[in-house]
Protein backbone atom coordinates (compact mmCIF):
# COMPACT_ATOMS: atom_id res chain seq x y z
CA UNK A 1 0.00 0.00 0.00
CA UNK A 2 1.36 3.57 -0.68
CA UNK A 3 -1.49 5.41 1.19
CA UNK A 4 -2.41 6.44 4.45
CA UNK A 5 -5.57 7.61 6.09
CA UNK A 6 -9.27 7.20 6.53
CA UNK A 7 -11.28 10.74 5.85
CA UNK A 8 -7.49 12.62 5.38
CA UNK A 9 -5.70 10.32 3.02
CA UNK A 10 -2.69 10.73 1.07
CA UNK A 11 -0.73 8.71 -1.72
CA UNK A 12 2.78 9.06 -2.43
CA UNK A 13 4.63 8.04 -5.80
CA UNK A 14 7.71 8.18 -6.94
CA UNK A 15 11.42 6.34 -6.66
CA UNK A 16 15.33 7.75 -5.22
CA UNK A 17 16.97 8.21 -9.00
CA UNK A 18 13.20 8.64 -10.98
CA UNK A 19 12.09 11.78 -12.22
CA UNK A 20 10.16 13.01 -8.79
CA UNK A 21 8.72 12.15 -6.04
CA UNK A 22 5.33 13.15 -4.88
CA UNK A 23 1.51 13.02 -3.20
CA UNK A 24 -2.12 13.26 -3.75
CA UNK A 25 -3.76 14.51 -0.51
CA UNK A 26 -7.57 13.85 -0.40
CA UNK A 27 -10.12 14.79 1.94
CA UNK A 28 -8.78 18.66 2.70
CA UNK A 29 -12.09 20.50 3.37
CA UNK A 30 -12.59 23.58 1.03
CA UNK A 31 -11.78 26.98 1.93
CA UNK A 32 -8.05 26.19 3.70
CA UNK A 33 -5.12 29.01 3.30
CA UNK A 34 -2.81 26.78 1.66
CA UNK A 35 0.72 29.24 2.18
CA UNK A 36 3.10 27.61 -0.40
CA UNK A 37 6.03 29.47 1.32
CA UNK A 38 5.59 27.36 4.40
CA UNK A 39 5.44 24.46 2.63
CA UNK A 40 8.12 25.16 1.13
CA UNK A 41 10.05 25.91 4.26
CA UNK A 42 9.18 22.72 5.59
CA UNK A 43 10.54 20.94 3.04
CA UNK A 44 13.74 22.60 3.37
CA UNK A 45 14.26 21.46 6.75
CA UNK A 46 13.85 18.15 5.75
CA UNK A 47 16.34 18.50 2.48
CA UNK A 48 19.15 17.22 2.18
CA UNK A 49 22.83 18.30 1.75
CA UNK A 50 22.31 21.15 4.43
CA UNK A 51 25.61 20.61 6.96
CA UNK A 52 28.38 18.19 7.48
CA UNK A 53 25.95 16.12 9.42
CA UNK A 54 23.40 15.13 6.87
CA UNK A 55 24.05 13.48 3.39
CA UNK A 56 25.77 15.18 0.65
CA UNK A 57 23.34 14.62 -2.01
CA UNK A 58 22.22 18.21 -2.65
CA UNK A 59 18.29 18.59 -3.61
CA UNK A 60 15.85 21.95 -4.34
CA UNK A 61 13.27 19.72 -2.88
CA UNK A 62 11.29 22.98 -4.83
CA UNK A 63 7.53 21.83 -4.57
CA UNK A 64 5.27 23.00 -7.20
CA UNK A 65 1.14 22.48 -6.30
CA UNK A 66 -0.45 20.71 -9.57
CA UNK A 67 -4.32 20.87 -8.47
CA UNK A 68 -6.69 21.02 -5.40
CA UNK A 69 -5.86 25.06 -4.59
CA UNK A 70 -7.23 28.02 -6.38
CA UNK A 71 -6.47 31.55 -5.23
CA UNK A 72 -4.38 30.47 -2.56
CA UNK A 73 -7.59 28.25 -1.17
CA UNK A 74 -8.23 24.66 -1.34
CA UNK A 75 -11.12 23.64 -3.32
CA UNK A 76 -11.95 20.44 -1.56
CA UNK A 77 -10.59 18.52 -4.42
CA UNK A 78 -7.25 16.36 -4.36
CA UNK A 79 -4.49 18.04 -3.67
CA UNK A 80 -1.62 17.29 -6.21
CA UNK A 81 2.27 17.77 -5.74
CA UNK A 82 5.54 16.60 -7.10
CA UNK A 83 9.52 17.33 -6.21
CA UNK A 84 11.67 16.73 -9.26
CA UNK A 85 14.80 14.79 -8.18
CA UNK A 86 17.32 17.01 -9.67
CA UNK A 87 20.69 15.61 -8.16
CA UNK A 88 20.73 11.93 -8.66
CA UNK A 89 24.31 9.84 -9.44
CA UNK A 90 22.93 6.43 -10.48
CA UNK A 91 25.97 5.20 -11.19
CA UNK A 92 27.51 5.37 -7.76
CA UNK A 93 25.45 2.28 -7.77
CA UNK A 94 26.51 -0.08 -10.51
CA UNK A 95 28.32 -2.07 -8.09
CA UNK A 96 25.37 -3.02 -6.49
CA UNK A 97 23.34 -3.65 -8.88
CA UNK A 98 23.86 -7.88 -8.04
CA UNK A 99 23.96 -7.61 -4.80
CA UNK A 100 22.29 -6.71 -0.95
CA UNK A 101 23.25 -4.13 1.31
CA UNK A 102 22.98 -5.23 4.62
CA UNK A 103 20.06 -3.14 6.71
CA UNK A 104 18.72 -2.49 3.93
CA UNK A 105 15.67 -3.36 1.85
CA UNK A 106 16.90 -4.86 -0.87
CA UNK A 107 16.83 -8.82 -0.07
CA UNK A 108 13.22 -8.26 0.99
CA UNK A 109 11.70 -6.25 -1.67
CA UNK A 110 13.39 -8.96 -3.88
CA UNK A 111 11.81 -11.82 -2.40
CA UNK A 112 8.83 -10.61 -2.29
CA UNK A 113 8.63 -8.92 -6.36
CA UNK A 114 11.51 -10.80 -7.86
CA UNK A 115 13.38 -7.27 -9.08
CA UNK A 116 14.15 -4.30 -7.26
CA UNK A 117 15.36 -0.70 -8.51
CA UNK A 118 19.19 -0.65 -6.99
CA UNK A 119 19.79 2.69 -7.71
CA UNK A 120 19.70 4.38 -4.17
CA UNK A 121 16.57 1.68 -3.43
CA UNK A 122 14.40 2.93 -5.46
CA UNK A 123 10.87 2.96 -3.61
CA UNK A 124 12.16 2.19 -0.59
CA UNK A 125 14.76 4.88 -0.09
CA UNK A 126 13.86 8.03 2.34
CA UNK A 127 14.12 10.31 -0.30
CA UNK A 128 9.99 9.33 -0.63
CA UNK A 129 9.48 10.91 2.60
CA UNK A 130 10.15 14.24 0.97
CA UNK A 131 6.39 13.88 -0.24
CA UNK A 132 5.02 12.86 3.17
CA UNK A 133 6.56 16.40 4.38
CA UNK A 134 4.70 18.04 1.99
CA UNK A 135 1.25 16.42 2.59
CA UNK A 136 2.18 17.28 6.24
CA UNK A 137 2.50 20.69 5.79
CA UNK A 138 -0.94 21.24 4.58
CA UNK A 139 -2.19 18.93 7.61
CA UNK A 140 -0.02 21.65 9.79
CA UNK A 141 -1.99 24.42 7.88
CA UNK A 142 -4.99 22.86 9.12
CA UNK A 143 -4.31 22.09 12.65
CA UNK A 144 -2.50 25.79 12.81
CA UNK A 145 -6.37 27.45 12.16
CA UNK A 146 -7.46 25.02 15.38
CA UNK A 147 -4.62 26.24 17.48
CA UNK A 148 -3.10 22.61 17.45
CA UNK A 149 0.65 22.68 17.47
CA UNK A 150 3.24 19.60 16.52
CA UNK A 151 7.33 20.26 17.49
CA UNK A 152 9.94 17.96 17.25
CA UNK A 153 13.43 17.62 17.66
CA UNK A 154 16.49 14.94 18.32
CA UNK A 155 16.42 13.83 21.85
CA UNK A 156 19.15 11.15 21.66
CA UNK A 157 22.38 10.68 19.12
CA UNK A 158 24.66 7.31 19.60
CA UNK A 159 23.24 6.83 23.34
CA UNK A 160 23.61 10.57 24.31
CA UNK A 161 20.80 11.24 25.85
CA UNK A 162 19.38 14.99 26.26
CA UNK A 163 17.06 15.47 29.78
CA UNK A 164 16.06 19.02 28.41
CA UNK A 165 13.51 19.88 26.00
CA UNK A 166 13.72 23.32 24.18
CA UNK A 167 11.32 23.06 20.90
CA UNK A 168 13.00 26.44 19.97
CA UNK A 169 16.39 25.19 20.13
CA UNK A 170 15.56 22.69 18.61
CA UNK A 171 14.72 25.10 15.31
CA UNK A 172 18.45 26.61 14.97
CA UNK A 173 20.39 23.55 15.75
CA UNK A 174 22.03 22.01 13.01
CA UNK A 175 20.79 18.60 14.27
CA UNK A 176 17.46 19.58 15.63
CA UNK A 177 19.08 19.44 18.85
CA UNK A 178 16.24 19.65 22.13
CA UNK A 179 19.36 19.63 24.65
CA UNK A 180 22.00 22.32 23.86
CA UNK A 181 24.05 20.97 26.61
CA UNK A 182 24.39 17.61 24.86
CA UNK A 183 24.45 19.49 21.34
CA UNK A 184 28.10 18.80 21.19
CA UNK A 185 28.69 15.94 22.33
CA UNK A 186 25.82 14.54 19.88
CA UNK A 187 27.33 16.01 17.03
CA UNK A 188 31.14 14.93 17.83
CA UNK A 189 29.56 11.47 18.25
CA UNK A 190 27.95 11.96 14.52
CA UNK A 191 31.37 13.19 12.82
CA UNK A 192 33.47 10.19 14.85
CA UNK A 193 31.26 8.31 12.61
CA UNK A 194 31.13 9.55 9.61
CA UNK A 195 35.01 9.76 9.66
CA UNK A 196 35.14 6.26 10.32
CA UNK A 197 32.65 5.53 7.86
CA UNK A 198 30.32 4.47 9.73
CA UNK A 199 26.99 5.26 11.33
CA UNK A 200 24.97 5.89 14.26
CA UNK A 201 21.11 5.95 15.45
CA UNK A 202 19.07 8.53 17.28
CA UNK A 203 15.34 9.35 18.83
CA UNK A 204 13.49 11.78 18.03
CA UNK A 205 10.86 13.29 20.60
CA UNK A 206 7.13 14.83 19.12
CA UNK A 207 4.86 16.60 21.25
CA UNK A 208 1.55 17.89 19.88
CA UNK A 209 0.41 20.47 21.98
CA UNK A 210 -3.65 21.60 22.39
CA UNK A 211 -5.54 18.72 20.89
CA UNK A 212 -8.10 18.39 22.00
CA UNK A 213 -10.15 15.26 24.19
CA UNK A 214 -11.87 13.10 22.32
CA UNK A 215 -9.46 11.94 19.39
CA UNK A 216 -9.01 8.56 18.48
CA UNK A 217 -11.84 5.52 17.85
CA UNK A 218 -11.86 3.03 20.18
CA UNK A 219 -10.37 -0.71 19.45
CA UNK A 220 -9.31 -0.79 16.31
CA UNK A 221 -8.40 2.70 15.22
CA UNK A 222 -7.45 4.05 18.63
CA UNK A 223 -4.59 7.31 18.06
CA UNK A 224 -2.03 5.80 19.98
CA UNK A 225 -2.08 2.95 17.40
CA UNK A 226 -2.21 4.74 14.15
CA UNK A 227 0.37 7.59 15.55
CA UNK A 228 2.08 4.15 16.50
CA UNK A 229 1.66 3.03 12.75
CA UNK A 230 2.64 6.12 10.84
CA UNK A 231 5.91 6.82 13.13
CA UNK A 232 7.24 2.54 12.11
CA UNK A 233 6.33 3.51 8.77
CA UNK A 234 9.04 5.91 8.52
CA UNK A 235 12.37 4.86 7.23
CA UNK A 236 14.77 3.27 9.75
CA UNK A 237 12.11 3.43 12.48
CA UNK A 238 12.67 0.26 14.85
CA UNK A 239 10.42 1.26 18.12
CA UNK A 240 7.68 3.87 19.29
CA UNK A 241 7.18 4.61 22.66
CA UNK A 242 4.32 6.81 23.70
CA UNK A 243 4.90 8.94 26.91
CA UNK A 244 6.67 7.17 29.20
CA UNK A 245 6.46 4.12 27.15
CA UNK A 246 9.37 1.24 28.19
CA UNK A 247 9.24 2.53 31.46
CA UNK A 248 5.57 2.13 31.97
CA UNK A 249 6.43 -1.47 32.48
CA UNK A 250 8.66 -1.29 35.45
CA UNK A 251 6.36 1.27 37.44
CA UNK A 252 3.79 0.61 39.93
CA UNK A 253 0.35 1.73 38.95
CA UNK A 254 0.29 4.26 41.95
CA UNK A 255 3.33 6.23 40.09
CA UNK A 256 1.61 5.33 36.33
CA UNK A 257 -1.28 6.68 36.66
CA UNK A 258 -2.08 10.24 35.72
CA UNK A 259 -4.34 12.15 38.82
CA UNK A 260 -6.97 14.05 37.85
CA UNK A 261 -7.89 17.15 39.45
CA UNK A 262 -10.39 20.14 38.33
CA UNK A 263 -7.25 22.21 36.73
CA UNK A 264 -6.26 18.98 34.71
CA UNK A 265 -4.08 16.39 35.05
CA UNK A 266 -1.25 16.27 37.62
CA UNK A 267 1.23 14.45 35.50
CA UNK A 268 1.41 12.86 32.25
CA UNK A 269 2.62 9.52 31.69
CA UNK A 270 0.44 8.27 29.43
CA UNK A 271 1.33 10.84 26.84
CA UNK A 272 -1.63 12.30 26.46
CA UNK A 273 -3.75 9.28 25.34
CA UNK A 274 -6.14 6.90 27.88
CA UNK A 275 -7.87 4.40 25.80
CA UNK A 276 -6.69 5.13 22.49
CA UNK A 277 -8.23 8.23 22.44
CA UNK A 278 -6.68 11.78 23.56
CA UNK A 279 -7.26 13.32 26.62
CA UNK A 280 -6.34 17.23 26.07
CA UNK A 281 -2.60 16.51 27.39
CA UNK A 282 0.07 16.88 25.24
CA UNK A 283 0.53 13.95 22.80
CA UNK A 284 4.05 12.63 23.57
CA UNK A 285 6.22 10.55 21.26
CA UNK A 286 9.94 8.82 21.50
CA UNK A 287 10.47 7.40 18.26
CA UNK A 288 13.36 5.16 18.31
CA UNK A 289 15.83 5.45 14.80
CA UNK A 290 18.47 2.83 13.93
CA UNK A 291 21.68 3.81 12.78
CA UNK A 292 21.83 4.48 8.74
CA UNK A 293 22.46 1.24 7.04
CA UNK A 294 24.28 2.78 3.99
CA UNK A 295 27.91 2.38 5.66
CA UNK A 296 31.11 2.96 3.48
CA UNK A 297 32.68 -0.04 5.29
CA UNK A 298 33.75 -3.39 3.68
CA UNK A 299 30.61 -5.60 4.51
CA UNK A 300 29.17 -9.54 4.09
CA UNK A 301 26.48 -9.97 1.47
CA UNK A 302 25.44 -12.20 -1.16
CA UNK A 303 24.27 -12.14 -4.64
CA UNK A 304 20.99 -12.50 -5.94
CA UNK A 305 22.43 -16.07 -7.14
CA UNK A 306 23.07 -16.80 -2.88
CA UNK A 307 26.82 -16.61 -3.88
CA UNK A 308 29.05 -14.93 -0.88
CA UNK A 309 30.70 -11.83 -1.54
CA UNK A 310 32.37 -8.58 0.00
CA UNK A 311 31.73 -4.99 -1.16
CA UNK A 312 32.27 -1.33 -0.01
CA UNK A 313 29.44 1.27 -0.62
CA UNK A 314 29.39 3.92 -2.49
CA UNK A 315 27.41 6.91 -2.69
CA UNK A 316 26.28 10.17 -0.63
CA UNK A 317 24.53 8.85 2.95
CA UNK A 318 23.06 10.72 6.18
CA UNK A 319 26.00 9.09 8.98
CA UNK A 320 22.69 10.31 11.11
CA UNK A 321 18.95 9.44 9.79
CA UNK A 322 17.22 10.48 12.48
CA UNK A 323 18.06 14.20 11.81
CA UNK A 324 16.32 14.77 8.82
CA UNK A 325 14.07 11.88 9.98
CA UNK A 326 12.73 14.19 12.99
CA UNK A 327 10.76 16.58 10.57
CA UNK A 328 9.18 13.50 9.06
CA UNK A 329 7.75 12.45 12.24
CA UNK A 330 6.56 15.93 12.72
CA UNK A 331 4.65 15.78 9.51
CA UNK A 332 3.13 11.88 9.85
CA UNK A 333 2.27 13.17 13.07
CA UNK A 334 0.11 16.40 11.67
CA UNK A 335 -1.21 14.04 9.33
CA UNK A 336 -3.01 11.30 12.28
CA UNK A 337 -3.80 14.33 14.01
CA UNK A 338 -5.79 16.22 11.36
CA UNK A 339 -7.42 12.57 10.27
CA UNK A 340 -8.83 12.38 13.83
CA UNK A 341 -10.04 15.64 13.51
CA UNK A 342 -12.43 15.03 10.48
CA UNK A 343 -13.27 11.41 11.78
CA UNK A 344 -14.89 12.54 15.03
CA UNK A 345 -16.75 15.00 13.44
CA UNK A 346 -19.52 13.11 13.51
CA UNK A 347 -19.17 11.01 16.86
CA UNK A 348 -21.97 12.81 18.56
CA UNK A 349 -25.59 13.63 17.26
CA UNK A 350 -24.61 17.65 18.10
CA UNK A 351 -21.85 17.74 16.01
CA UNK A 352 -24.22 17.05 12.60
CA UNK A 353 -26.96 19.15 14.34
CA UNK A 354 -24.65 22.01 14.92
CA UNK A 355 -23.25 22.02 11.24
CA UNK A 356 -26.39 20.57 8.92
CA UNK A 357 -29.92 22.16 11.15
CA UNK A 358 -30.56 25.85 9.98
Amino acid sequence: MNSFGQKLRFSTFGESHGKAIGCLLDGVPAGLAIDEAFIQAELDRRKPGKSEFETARKEADTVEILSGVFEGLSTGTPIAMIIYNTNQKSKDYSNIKDIFRPGHADFTYFGKYGLRDYRGGGRSSARETAARVAAGAIAKLMLQELGIHVHSGIREVAGIKGEQFNYEQAKSSLIYALDATKEAAQKEAILQAKNRHDSVGGVARVVISGAPVGLGQPLYYKLDGVLADAMMGINAVKAVEIGDGMLSSSQLGSQNNDAIRANGFESNHAGGILGGISNGDDIILNVYFKPTPSIFQEQHTITKANEEVDFALKGRHDPCVAIRGTVVCEAMAALVIADMLLLNMGSKMEGLQKYYQK
